[in-house]
């Protein structure tokens, strides 16, 4: 295919103009001419309309025209199916304030200087990578690997800045395993904003108290004073960081992990009871109870008529495993009311003495986590802030990480979770 010009005509398309692009995203310059080269690629040259620039040297501003650099072409947003390329020359101007009349290379708002894409290009590769690879965007836009790499660099950090940020609030504190087998721990430290956005200010290496101080050391004092709650799971590292950094804050153990411990406790029972019975009762009815784990799991309003006729049959065959599910459901009960904190830790006193009374052993192990972790606990009916936002964002970067087939380099983790968090917001 031999290059085919295209002639750049006014509104009134009778003779040649030179035009702005601001629908292309690029503003100040005026469009030369455009050909579609060879390889079938539309090249539209433009020129800038800004008259100076600031000197690299004194930073006033450089006016005097002194010639231009070498053309640069950059890579621009498709128009008419084409791939398309932007090409200019950049000005060089020379300062008339500097003793040595020190000559500056005009750079332009809509390319980064260095870059071989416009600024609207970069952005939207950036809004193609959300919820996506980099190896899909790639094919996808006819890069390499490394470009969009590239690209990603230059526009994304790979620690939070902390200036776009004016409060915090409840701050959230949570491990992932990068690897398969609970292997490889980081920490995700989030935040919780007062309007319910969800903001990721780090990730760190390991789970120790030490990385975790250090980090919240980094906030600035202003911004980390902002902070009144920290949600956290009963890992004792995270507990003593906060109480250590932020002494003023509200602890709060997480329900959803102290619910687990306690339906755990129950479970532990259920599981020991079925072996019992599968010795004791004839196989035909055993058989019957087929089923009896997710009955024994769910909540009484979410079961089945058959699932409410096999728990039936299991607590009546067992009675010590009625009286842990009695228990289980009583403790639930406590958190599902709007208690005070004062009011809920009578409760769950009360509750205690009432395991105590029945002699069952299998809320030995949870006991003891109450009486470790009480305050954190109850801490929960202060404002009933939970960690719910912590698990969503955990979620998000299990799926991220199986799109991705693994991400283990810590600060590609933070760019590509900070764009699937805030890509369509900054990008789209």
């Amino acid at each position: 295919m031999s290059s085919i010009k295209l002639p750049i005509y006014n509104q009134a398309g009778k003779q040649p103009a030179l035009i702005g692009m601001p629908l292309l995203g690029v503003e100040d310059v005026a469009v030369l001419g455009a050909k579609i080269n060879e390889q079938g690629e539309l090249i539209i040259e433009v020129e800038s309309k800004l008259k100076g620039t600031p000197c690299h040297r004194c930073g006033q501003e450089a006016k005097k025209g002194h010639g231009h650099d070498k053309p640069r072409l950059v890579r621009h947003l498709d128009a008419l199916s084409l791939k398309t390329y932007i090409q200019f020359r950049p000005k060089r101007c020379r300062c008339e304030h500097c003793s040595e009349k020190t000559t500056t290379t005009q750079e332009v708002e809509w390319c980064l200087p260095g870059s071989p894409h416009t600024k609207a290009f970069e952005e939207h590769i950036l809004l193609q990578l959300v919820n996506s690879t980099v190896e899909d965007v790639s094919h996808k836009e006819g890069l390499s690997y490394d470009e969009v790499l590239g690209i990603i660099d230059r526009h994304l950090g790979t620690e939070v800045n902390w200036a776009s940020l004016k409060r915090l609030g409840v701050l959230g504190l949570d491990e992932i395993a990068l690897k398969k087998g609970h292997r490889d721990y980081v920490v995700i430290v989030s935040v919780r904003l007062e309007d319910d956005q969800v903001k990721l200010l780090g990730v760190l290496p390991d789970r120790t108290k030490k990385s975790l101080v250090e980090f919240l050391g980094t906030i600035p004092p202003q911004l980390r004073r902002t902070i009144h709650t920290v949600c956290s799971d009963m890992w004792e590292a995270y507990l003593q960081a906060a109480k250590q950094v932020l002494p003023w804050a509200d602890v709060v153990i997480d329900r959803f992990h102290v619910t687990q411990k306690y339906h755990e406790a129950a479970d532990k029972l259920r599981k020991k009871e079925l072996n019992r019975l599968k010795e004791e009762l004839p196989q035909a009815q055993y058989k019957e109870l087929k089923g009896s784990m997710w009955a024994f799991r769910k909540k009484p309003a979410d079961l089945s008529e058959a699932e409410t006729l096999v728990l039936a049959r299991l607590l009546e065959y067992s009675p010590a495993l009625r009286v842990a599910y009695d228990l289980r459901l009583k403790l639930t009960a406590i958190f599902d009311q709007d208690l005070t904190k004062s009011k809920a830790s009578q409760q769950i006193k009360n509750w205690c003495l009432d395991v105590k009374q029945t002699g069952l052993t299998c809320f030995d192990s949870f006991l003891t986590t109450l009486d470790n972790h009480f305050d954190q606990i109850t801490n929960y009916f202060l404002n009933r802030h939970n960690s719910g936002f912590v698990e969503g964002l955990n979620n998000k970067i299990k799926v991220l990480k199986r799109r991705c087939y693994g991400l283990l380099n810590l600060d590609r983790l933070f760019q590509r979770l900070f764009l699937d968090l805030e890509g369509y917001r900054l990008f789209a």
